[in-house]
């Protein structure tokens, strides 16, 4: 049986940009969490990150090395999506106004090495802030769903959420897509195109093989078809979960337009195909 029993530091700040829903690259919200994580590694407060994007694809760094990636992309900006590499695990995804996105930013522990840890905060997070709309969100690897792994959040066996993270030298990014609204099996299409474009030629096993009917949105699942309902559960169950604080909470530091698109241009430097 699986420990309840979960918190979050006390002095954990909130930072909602869901109902800010701009055009901006994609990777504009990836700086964002590089930045935000050092300055928690540097002795900052934590973060809830909440975003969304109008039309986006992110991949992972496995796709980017597909051998067709450059092609693939140029698909999908042809659709008016914008498209990136980001920097944290996980494959390919695809993000619109109905999902939200949520990054934890959290201190490192010393010697903290066990990822699942912070997984299994997001997971539970997750749970409980739709604990009065489902008590059926489960924990594993659905088969054929888009960026597959131990930690995808399912209802009757469709996938709604996935989660990756990002580790630096002090902090860690933990990164969660919650599909709230549309037509899961319509995302995992586009995701399939991606990749019968991206990975002609590729060797079997080198990319996923997304199925129908594996995905799905809350809405399609429980019947949640508003995202600030969604955003607001999240919030007050932060809320609910931050333990005591040694300090106080103290305004949020955001980062500045300068170091945002520096960051923005190194990430597109180091990840950026075609």
């Amino acid at each position: 049986m699986e420990a309840e029993s979960w918190s979050l530091p006390g002095n954990m700040l909130i930072w909602d940009r869901t109902q800010s829903v701009g055009h901006d690259e994609v990777l504009v919200p990836f700086a964002l969490d590089e930045l935000l994580c050092r300055q928690t590694g540097a002795g900052g407060m934590p973060i809830v990150h909440l975003w969304r994007h109008p039309c986006a694809f992110v991949m992972g760094l496995r796709d980017s090395r597909l051998p067709h990636a450059a092609e693939a992309k140029r698909w999908l900006e042809a659709q008016g999506c914008s498209v990136a590499v980001r920097n944290s695990g996980g494959s390919a995804v695809p993000l619109d106004s109905g999902v939200v996105n949520i990054s934890l930013v959290l201190p490192k522990a010393q010697g903290q090495i066990d990822f699942r840890q912070d997984f299994e905060t997001m997971y539970r997070l997750i749970k409980e802030a739709l604990r009065t709309l489902s008590p059926d969100v489960e924990k594993g690897e659905i088969t054929g769903s888009y960026c597959p792994g131990d930690y995808d959040l399912s209802i009757g066996g469709r996938k709604f959420c996935g989660i990756a993270q990002r580790r630096q030298a002090h902090a860690i990014v933990v990164q969660a897509f919650v599909v709230v609204r549309g037509d899961g099996d319509g995302k995992a299409a586009l995701v399939r195109e991606f990749y019968r474009i991206a990975a002609a030629g590729a060797a079997a096993g080198s990319f996923p093989e997304v199925e129908e009917r594996s995905m799905a949105s809350l809405e399609e699942l429980i019947g949640l078809a508003d995202e600030q309902r969604f955003v607001s559960s999240v919030k007050q169950t932060v809320r609910a979960h931050k333990l005591p604080a040694a300090v106080q909470d103290g305004p949020l530091q955001l980062p500045e337009e300068r170091q945002i698109a520096e960051t923005v241009a190194i990430l597109k430097a180091r990840y950026g195909i075609g």
